[in-house]
């Protein structure tokens, strides 16, 4: 038994957990690795090769570290959970005309719920993951915090992790550079680990095509949205769309419109199935409003609060103040923000300590204060 503890690692297959469970394996903790079975490409419908974390190939290099270095490895199937819960929502937020963001989703309410339940009947002491972030206790609080390689840095996808499950967490590359890792890999052997591609793309939607996954998904969506009208701010209608849960906020190609100059969808009216063109300008707000929060540094905020709010997992985040009321947080930018899109997730940093997370409802700018 080991004197560090038992760990049930979450492994894709990846280089980034396969790494991260040898290093907890060289460091002294007892090691079991999981990987989670989360989506069937069988019943995609897309004609793409099966890749990435659910594919027999990636199960299978998972399975093979764990050989090679003398600790178990198990296959948690949760299909069905994880379509009854993030696949449901990923359609629903978008015949809501939001832009749903199934990662985040699942990381906080899918994997680390499932991982924790399995480590409990394993007798597990701890979970991990091959996140680059990092995660400290403080003042009674478990704070997420970034990774020191800001290209990878995945502190963005954490912060609806609860506190209790933070508790439990180990995050070895936190403190490591994607270099470092390779380097690792190829000082023990993994070639095949260095050869491999990573993806960067939805699990159900191997193809990147959410348009044809809609339509796989929902029967007759097609018929029930098609001909509703392209308009312009002021309301004046310039053509006619596909359906307005086939465009997202911020989206400028495959409009299949010219209007004599760069258009870029601005806001999506579900009632009306009216898609809002406009310039870049017009794609800019300067406030926000972010639900269902989830606070990670702090209990609660009592008064405004200085921040780094990112809107996008690829954002590189803006100056804001943060107010809390309740279950929102009220968001003003010094700036404007560009395609801020409801259905996204919206994280707020102090520094690099993430204080907690939403998702964003509304959009607004401050001189007019009109909500979109």
């Amino acid at each position: 038994m080991s004197t560090k503890g038992r760990v049930l690692v979450a492994m894709s297959g990846g280089i980034d957990s396969s790494v991260a469970a040898v290093m907890l394996h060289e460091q002294g903790y007892e090691v079991i690795g999981m990987t989670m079975k989360t989506w069937d490409y069988n019943s995609s419908g897309s004609s793409k090769k099966e890749t990435g974390c659910c594919s027999l190939d990636s199960i299978n290099d998972a399975r093979n570290i764990a050989v090679n270095l003398g600790f178990p490895h198990y296959i948690l199937d949760i299909r069905e959970e994880f379509g009854d819960y993030v696949i449901n929502h990923f359609t629903d937020e978008y015949l809501a005309g939001r832009t749903p963001n199934p990662c985040v989703l699942c990381n906080t309410h899918i994997k680390w719920d499932a991982l924790l339940r399995r480590a409990d009947k394993l007798g597990c002491d701890f979970i991990a993951t091959g996140h680059y972030a990092n995660v400290r206790e403080e003042n009674g609080r478990f704070v997420i915090s970034k990774g020191v390689d800001e290209m990878k840095d995945q502190s963005y996808a954490l912060w609806g992790v609860s506190q209790q499950s933070l508790s439990r967490t180990l995050l070895p590359l936190g403190h490591l550079k994607k270099s470092e890792i390779r380097e690792m890999a190829r000082e023990r052997g993994f070639t095949d680990l260095l050869n491999k591609s990573e993806s960067y793309e939805i699990c159900f939607v191997p193809d990147n095509d959410y348009r044809g996954f809609l339509k796989r998904r929902v029967d007759g969506l097609e018929e029930k949205v098609a001909g509703g009208e392209f308009v312009l701010e002021d309301g004046t209608v310039v053509g006619t769309h596909e359906g307005y849960p086939f465009y997202t906020v911020g989206q400028r190609k495959g409009l299949g419109i010219a209007l004599g100059f760069p258009a870029y969808v601005v806001e999506i009216n579900k009632e009306k199935n009216q898609v809002v063109l406009g310039t870049f300008d017009e794609l800019s707000r300067d406030g926000m409003y972010v639900n269902q929060l989830i606070l990670g540094k702090y209990r609660g905020l009592s008064e405004r609060m200085d921040t780094v709010t990112k809107v996008r997992y690829n954002d590189s985040g803006n100056p804001a103040v943060i107010e809390q009321v309740g279950d929102t947080m009220k968001v003003f930018f010094g700036n404007g923000v560009s395609a801020i899109a409801p259905g996204q997730a919206a994280v707020f940093y102090e520094g690099n300590d993430v204080i907690g997370g939403g998702w964003i409802s509304k959009s607004f700018n401050q001189s007019n204060q009109r909500a979109v």
